[in-house]
């Protein structure tokens, strides 16, 4: 933490400056390089399946080995989203949220409520929401799930876990994670990355990561913040922007050398060497 030039926070945010070395660590990043980030993880309690369907790439962890399932979720998911768009291609298209009838599939509605909240388009969503529907569809079968798309993770455990967030070369010698009680999950924790790999944001943050409830408005609203975040004064900015989001529980805004946050947030400082 203190490798950062200059650190502020607002709300209730908790700081631990030792660095931590834990086997628990998930790393969290977004995705330029996805081996890069999801041969950190360390969760070695839990079984880890692989599922890819088309754009949707998915990294399940959870107790057993639940991919049939989930590939399954992801098909029907990705089904009803693509035939909505065929007869719809602005929910597809708009960079601003979009309205949607009552009759529209629940992936569909999912995102469009998390665009108007978070004043963005629905497809800033779209990663979120996935993991958000998988979630739904496991249901109550498993205890213990991780589900990371494209740098986004939807987290539900039983035990501690910490999400790692890391953006190259922001801070030299370690990175920081997010340590999540098991009272806090299930939780969506999403980046986006003005910077950092293929997500599209107007915005010049290393990384802005948003914790909400719902996966699919972590998600949008991790847009919202990163699109905001421009210049010396980009990261209060950023800040600003998460507290008018409804439902967003905090938020974390790293831009060149500066750390702000904002919410109910235990940070912790992690050594490389917790990576491996």
């Amino acid at each position: 933490m203190n490798t950062f030039a200059n650190i502020f926070s607002t709300g209730a945010v908790k700081t631990v400056l030792n660095p931590l070395n834990s086997c628990e660590v998930f790393v969290k990043i977004d995705p330029g390089d996805r081996d890069l980030y999801r041969n950190g993880i360390a969760a070695n309690d839990l079984v880890r399946s692989r599922v890819v369907v088309k754009e949707t790439d998915l990294l399940v962890l959870s107790e057993r080995d639940i991919s049939d399932l989930v590939r399954d979720i992801v098909l029907t998911q990705r089904d009803r989203l693509e035939r909505y768009i065929a007869g719809n291609p602005s929910f597809r298209d708009s960079l601003h949220p979009i309205p949607v009838s009552d009759t529209a599939p629940g992936i569909v509605k999912s995102m469009a409520l998390a665009g108007q909240a978070s004043g963005v388009g629905p497809m800033a969503a779209v990663a979120g929401a996935v993991c958000e529907a998988v979630a739904g569809g496991v249901g109550d079968g498993v205890r213990e799930l991780i589900l990371e798309n494209g740098g986004d993770l939807y987290v539900a455990s039983a035990r501690e876990r910490i999400i790692g967030i890391f953006v190259g070369k922001e801070v030299r010698g370690g990175t920081i994670g997010l340590r999540l009680a098991p009272g806090r999950t299930p939780i969506g924790i999403c980046t986006s990355s003005g910077r950092i790999g293929h997500s599209l944001s107007f915005g010049d943050s290393a990384a802005a990561t948003v914790l909400a409830r719902s996966c699919a408005l972590a998600d949008a609203a991790a847009t919202a913040v990163g699109n905001r975040v421009r210049g010396r004064h980009g990261v209060r900015e950023g800040l600003a922007a998460a507290r008018d989001i409804p439902g967003v529980l905090g938020v974390v805004v790293m831009r060149d050398g500066q750390l702000g946050a904002w919410g109910d947030l235990d940070i912790v400082g992690l050594q490389d060497s917790a990576l491996s």
